[in-house]
């Protein structure tokens, strides 16, 4: 399994925490729920009558890791006998993992690109939404808080093309900030990633005919810039380094104490990343019928315009009634209950009307060719 740096297991530390009493909440009958939160007891109640054995194996998005720690630990108190093993590694990796049969599900922050949509071999594969968070522009600039970013100006920033904090564009947009004249070292992914998918999109949504470097899950990024590993590598990088700017999980920026800038969304106003700005802008989201769905660049006064949808990818097709079984009774906990664990750990739980068709869809696990091919993303 991969590593998972200390800062983020320690985020997940205090969810995990709370487990305990989310399980007593959920199994003493209906608690208080948010507008934003379908009824889910039915979904853990019903994985729960049935006693589940045997091993899930998972990869992919880094997003994911510290929910799923908290999830697969909460889960196994209510099934001891199933043992469930996410590794994280990157979306990119998962899909890879997910496609060679080497992993049961995988985490991806984006849908299957085009170029890879071979790889599965006519499979159907089932996207499951399961968490919505913001992309965090995080900075390491001493003396500076409250930093104003626009998509123009990122983008001129990350094609390197703005190579001081003191640049005219950065001070026209905070006119009171005491801005040095620091030279910028861009943070970014090294590995395929969903992560660098939405971001990307992003600046073509945001900064069109000034991002020029196009959106994929891997970009051939400017010299000089820096890459790492998953979101905590570029979280490292980002705390490390004096000028450094990165696009980081908000999770693990929040966790890391780094500084993050608001973005100017389309409405005009510069909104700070949260879970309730994300919330805000997947409530704007269009959902095709596969469930693919993307919230960035959503319109809203109060909608966060970098963030980002992570799903869990399952073949329809699955070999064993067993391991149907486990599936729809861990991804139905992730779906139910699971929900309840995300605003401790700074995710934001699906909207109801997602996590409602997200749940219907569970009783095509196992069925092979009883929905859509997979989407691919261009």
């Amino acid at each position: 399994m991969q590593r998972v740096r200390i800062q983020k297991t320690a985020t997940a530390g205090v969810a995990l925490a709370a487990v305990a009493v989310l399980a007593a909440c959920s199994s003493s009958g209906s608690g208080s729920g948010s507008s934003s939160s379908s009824p889910k007891a039915s979904s853990s109640s019903s994985a729960a009558a049935a006693k589940l054995s045997g091993t899930l194996n998972a990869s992919g998005s880094t997003f994911q890791t510290t929910f799923q720690q908290a999830a697969i630990q909460a889960f196994k108190a209510e099934q001891p006998g199933l043992t469930v093993n996410y590794g994280g590694g990157g979306s990119g990796k998962g899909r890879t993992d997910l496609s060679s049969g080497v992993v049961n599900f995988a985490g991806s922050d984006s849908p299957i690109p085009a170029k890879e949509a071979s790889n599965f071999k006519g499979k159907t594969i089932l996207y499951f939404p399961v968490v919505i968070g913001p992309i965090a522009l995080s900075y390491n600039l001493s003396g500076v808080s409250n930093l104003k970013l626009d998509g123009p100006t990122i983008a001129k920033i990350f094609q390197g093309e703005i190579k001081t904090w003191s640049d005219p564009a950065i001070k026209a947009l905070n006119p009171s900030a005491k801005l040095p004249s620091t030279a910028i070292t861009v943070a970014r992914r090294s590995d395929s990633s969903g992560t660098t998918q939405n971001f990307s999109q992003f600046l073509v949504d945001a900064a069109p005919g000034v991002w020029k470097l196009g959106t994929s899950s891997t970009i051939n990024w400017p010299s000089g810039t820096r890459g790492g590993s998953g979101n905590g590598g570029v979280d490292s990088i980002v705390k490390s380094t004096p000028g450094a700017i990165g696009y980081v999980d908000f999770s693990d920026a929040k966790a890391s104490n780094l500084s993050m800038a608001s973005v100017k969304n389309q409405s005009g106003a510069f909104i700070a990343p949260s879970a309730s700005a994300a919330s805000a802008a997947a409530s704007q989201a269009t959902v095709k019928s596969d469930l693919t769905f993307s919230a960035i660049w959503a319109p809203g006064a109060s909608s966060y315009p970098v963030t980002y949808q992570s799903w869990d990818l399952v073949n329809a097709a699955q070999s064993s009634s067993t391991t149907t079984a486990n599936l729809k009774g861990y991804l139905g906990y992730l779906l139910g209950d699971g929900q309840k664990l995300l605003p401790e750990l700074n995710y934001a739980p699906l909207p109801a009307n997602i996590d409602k068709m997200a749940i219907a869809q569970l009783s095509k696990i196992g069925s092979g060719a009883a929905a859509a091919p997979s989407s691919a993303s261009s």
